[in-house]
C-alpha cells in the first residue's frame, strides 16, 4: 500500500466530516487507507466518522489520552509505505500527497515533508500569536526543518528504525521529539510550499484554554520531551532546539532571583517583577496579548517540572484499544455529507 493518512481525534464533530473526508478523497488516487484513532470521544465523531470507509480505534483506556497516545494508535495500524498524521481539527490540501511523495521518492536522504499550513482561527490570543510566530520560525518555512508541526508525510522505513512513532507520555511536542530521533539518527526533514492543511484549532477564550492545557498535562509536555530525553542520543538537540524548555528554565530562574531579591532589596524585585510584563505588552503592542504570553510562560516554567518528574511508560509498548465497525465504503458513497 502506497500511503496512510492517520487522524488522531478526541471530541471533533464539528470537524472530522470535513477531515476525514479530505483524507479519503486524498489517498483514493493512490489506493491508500484513513484511519482514525480516537482517544474516546464522547460527542458524535465516532458516529459521524462511521459514514466513511475508514478504520476506527479507539483506546481501551481512555484515561491514557495524550497526544502522543493518540498518534502512535493511529501509526500502529497504518500499512502503507508513507504515513501521514493528522489532527481531527485539520483538512488535508488535494495537492501535498502528491507533491510529498514525489518529494520523498527523489530525496532518499529526508524521513519526511510537510507543507504549508493555514491557521483558520485567529480570534483568540494564543492564535494570533501562533500566526505571528508561523511568519518569523523557519520551521515553517520552506526549506530543512528540524520538526513538523502540525503534521507531515513519513517514509515508513525511517519511522521503523525508530521502533515507535509518537512517544505516548507526551501530551504536546510529539512531533519534535520524533524529529530529534530521526535527525539523530543522520535523517533530515523538509517543508515544501505546497498547501498541506486548513488548521481550525480550538475556539476557546485563551486563559481558559491555558488553564485546561494546565488541568489536561499539555502544559508539561516540554518537561515530558526532556525526561524521555535524558540518556538517549537524541538529548542534546532537544535542549538546543525546544525553545520551551530555556524559556522556562529562565523563568524559574526569574523566579528564584525575585525570592532572594524580596528579603534584601524589596523595591528592586517589585521592578524585577514588572519589567518582564512590560517588555511583553510592547513586544505583541497589545495589553491583553502581552498579559497573556506573561501568563503562557509561567505556566509552562511550572510544567517543566511537573512533567520533568512525571512518571514513564515504554514508548515502543503497544497501545491497547478496541476496533470500531465502520460502513463499507460502498455504503459510504453518498454519506460523505452526514
Amino acid at each position: 500500500m502506497k500511503v496512510s493518512v492517520g487522524i488522531k481525534a478526541l471530541n471533533e464533530e464539528s470537524h472530522i466530516a470535513a477531515s476525514l473526508g479530505s483524507a479519503v478523497e486524498a489517498v483514493r488516487p493512490f489506493g491508500g487507507e484513513v484511519i482514525l484513532a480516537d482517544s474516546g470521544s464522547t460527542d458524535r465523531t465516532i458516529e459521524i466518522a462511521s459514514h466513511f470507509p475508514v478504520r476506527i480505534y479507539q483506546l481501551a483506556t481512555p484515561s491514557e489520552r495524550s497526544c502522543g497516545t493518540g498518534a502512535q494508535l493511529a501509526f500502529q495500524h497504518a500499512e502503507g509505505d508513507y504515513f501521514y498524521l493528522l489532527d481531527g481539527d485539520m483538512v488535508l490540501d488535494p495537492a501535498f500527497l502528491p507533491a510529498g511523495i514525489s518529494f520523498l521518492e527523489s530525496n532518499s536522504g529526508f524521513a519526511a515533508v510537510g507543507g504549508r499550513v493555514r491557521e483558520v482561527n485567529t480570534d483568540t490570543e494564543e492564535y494570533r500569536i501562533r500566526a505571528n510566530t508561523v511568519q518569523a520560525d523557519a520551521n515553517w518555512r520552506p526549506g530543512t526543518v528540524d520538526r513538523l508541526d502540525c503534521g507531515g508525510l513519513y517514509r515508513m522505513s525511517a519511522l521503523k528504525e525508530l521502533g515507535y512513532f509518537a512517544d505516548r507520555n507526551l501530551h504536546a511536542f510529539e512531533e519534535f521529539e520524533l524529529g530529534a530521533r530521526l535527525r539523530e539518527r543522520g535523517w533530515q526533514l523538509a517543508r515544501i510550499d505546497v498547501p498541506a492543511v486548513d488548521h481550525h484549532g480550538h475556539t476557546t477564550g485563551s486563559f481558559k484554554l491555558l488553564w485546561r492545557r494546565l488541568k489536561s498535562g499539555y502544559a508539561a509536555a516540554h518537561g515530558e520531551v526532556l525526561r524521555g530525553a535524558i540518556g538517549r542520543p537524541h538529548l542534546s538537540l532537544v535542549v538546543r532546539h525546544l525553545s520551551h524548555i530555556r524559556n522556562s528554565i529562565a523563568v524559574i530562574a526569574w523566579w528564584a532571583a525575585l525570592i532572594i531579591l524580596g528579603f534584601l532589596y524589596p523595591l528592586l524585585a517589585l521592578t524585577l517583577l514588572v519589567l518582564p510584563l512590560l517588555l511583553l505588552v510592547v513586544r505583541r503592542k497589545s495589553l491583553r496579548l502581552g498579559l497573556y504570553s506573561f501568563t503562557m510562560w509561567n505556566t509552562y516554567a511550572w510544567g517543566l517540572l511537573a512533567g520533568l518528574f512525571s512518571s514513564r511508560k515504554p514508548p515502543e509498548r503497544k497501545i491497547d484499544s478496541v476496533e470500531l465497525a465502520a460502513q463499507l465504503p460502498e455504503r459510504t458513497q453518498a454519506s460523505h455529507r452526514p
